[in-house]
């Protein structure tokens, strides 16, 4: 089947929100046959694995409503400034979330968390050689939230023992003990 054959044919708006926006899309397929689908826009994310010279990684034990518990990320956030470049986001993210800057930055990966119900793309990028700067954190659940430095070895046995389960932190740090430098 070549899926150059389905056709987009427009949104319904169902929801605006701040920063995302709820709608129905509806498609044509193959066979001509109309369908419709819910999906999130979304103006996508960053996520930044930032390991110091002792080759510990920088984790968070942020409170997240969705799920009413704490998980283990690594710095992250969204690409909510319009036209701000994924890389300076990142940079703002690490700065804003665990007062880091990086002397070296490398994109590890762009990938898709949800296609079937998002447009959303994460950028995960590698930070090193870094320095302590100001934070600047954002709402109570940046304020309250605990960040700790973590080997990278401990980091990968807590992915196979299940305490890291956030998609984005598990491929950020799979990604990084992969292309990790000599």
């Amino acid at each position: 089947m070549n899926e150059g054959e389905f056709r987009h044919l427009g949104d319904d708006p169902v929801y605006e929100g701040y920063i995302w926006d709820v709608v129905v899309g509806r498609f044509v397929d193959p066979d001509q046959q109309s369908f419709s689908r819910d999906i999130v826009r979304s103006p996508g994310a960053v996520a930044v694995v930032a390991v110091d010279d002792l080759d510990r990684v920088v984790l968070l034990h942020h409170y997240r409503p969705s799920v009413d518990r704490s998980v283990i990320e690594i710095p992250a956030g969204m690409r909510d400034i319009a036209g701000e470049d994924p890389l300076a986001t990142a940079q703002r993210e690490l700065r804003e979330e665990v007062g880091l800057e990086a002397d070296e930055w490398n994109l590890l990966h762009v990938f898709l968390p949800a296609p079937g119900m998002t447009d959303s793309t994460v950028h995960v990028y590698s930070a090193r050689r870094l320095h302590e700067v100001s934070r600047e954190v954002h709402g109570p659940e940046e304020e309250h939230m605990q960040v700790v430095r973590v080997p990278l070895a401990e980091a990968l046995a807590m992915i196979d023992q299940g305490r890291i389960e956030d998609a984005k932190t598990v491929i950020g740090i799979l990604l990084s003990i992969r292309s990790a430098p000599d």
